[in-house]
């Protein structure tokens, strides 16, 4: 059954109309993040978008020339710059909004020929070396786009969420750790389960060696803490689908901004 302490935070058209055009500038993002852990005093937030490029919708940019170029010998004027910045500073204001708290942002991963790398992602889960001789297939990546490296800093915890579509073109697994450069990063939920569970490390399970044969690589599951989590010869494991669209609860960011959801009309939603 569906589980309802998970909650789905909707960019809905309602948001879109009521709040902002998406993206939101970061000091609404900031505002969620406050309102969230403070008002409705959730366990943990999840980001399966990414924040890639620096917020200059405050007019912030336009401050900094101006206090670089023409008025940077103005005494009053930086005085007061120095003053306004910071309350300009939207990006900065989010970073520190998810400061010290369980936020897990999400990446993406990229393997296009002339694939970039876009701002930050974390450490990697697991070293270069950890499968050295296994000859383990994992989905294989080259670039990625992240997030602006103080958002990295300042999250608890960040994961990819690229899941892998069968030659049918129905997405049944994720790749629990992809590989990029010959290390190992995790996958946005399982990035999230670490987080509740105080980052336990993550632990390759292997099948007893009288089992292991040619082409069998016997990677069999990951541990983490208490969980051991199934996983095929990629190290993907299976989504368990649990019904369809708007089986978990849905509810619009506009009404968590405004402070009229309620608990319990977020499980009931």
């Amino acid at each position: 059954g569906v589980d309802e302490r998970i909650v789905i935070l909707d960019i809905d058209e309602k948001s879109l109309q009521e709040v902002a055009r998406w993206p939101w500038p970061r000091d609404i993002m900031a505002d969620l993040i406050e309102k969230l852990f403070g008002k409705y005093e959730v366990a943990i937030v999840a980001f399966d978008v990414v924040f890639a490029e620096a917020d200059y919708s405050s007019g912030i940019r336009v401050l900094d020339q101006l206090a670089q170029g023409t008025l940077k010998d103005v005494p009053d004027f930086l005085q007061s710059y120095r003053e306004l910045r910071p309350r300009l500073d939207n990006d900065g204001q989010f970073a520190q909004a998810i400061k010290g708290k369980p936020v897990v942002l999400g990446y993406y991963l990229n393997s296009d020929k002339d694939a970039k790398r876009i701002a930050a992602i974390p450490e990697p889960v697991l070293p270069k070396g950890t499968f050295q001789g296994r000859n383990i297939p994992f989905t294989s990546w080259v670039g990625y786009g992240g997030n602006l490296a103080q958002f990295t800093r300042n999250a608890a915890s960040a994961g990819h969420f690229n899941p892998i579509t069968d030659p049918d073109g129905v997405v049944r697994r994720v790749p629990m750790i992809a590989e990029l450069d010959g290390a190992y990063y995790e996958a946005l939920s399982l990035a999230v389960v670490r987080t509740i569970l105080g980052f336990p490390k993550v632990e390759p399970g292997y099948a007893p060696d009288r089992f292991l044969q040619r082409g069998y690589t016997g990677l069999e599951w990951l541990q983490v803490g208490p969980l051991a989590i199934p996983v095929d010869e990629t190290a993907s494991a299976l989504i368990p689908y649990r019904g369809r669209k708007f089986s978990y609860a849905y509810v619009s960011l506009a009404d968590v901004l405004a402070g009229s959801a309620t608990f319990e009309q977020v499980v009931q939603t």
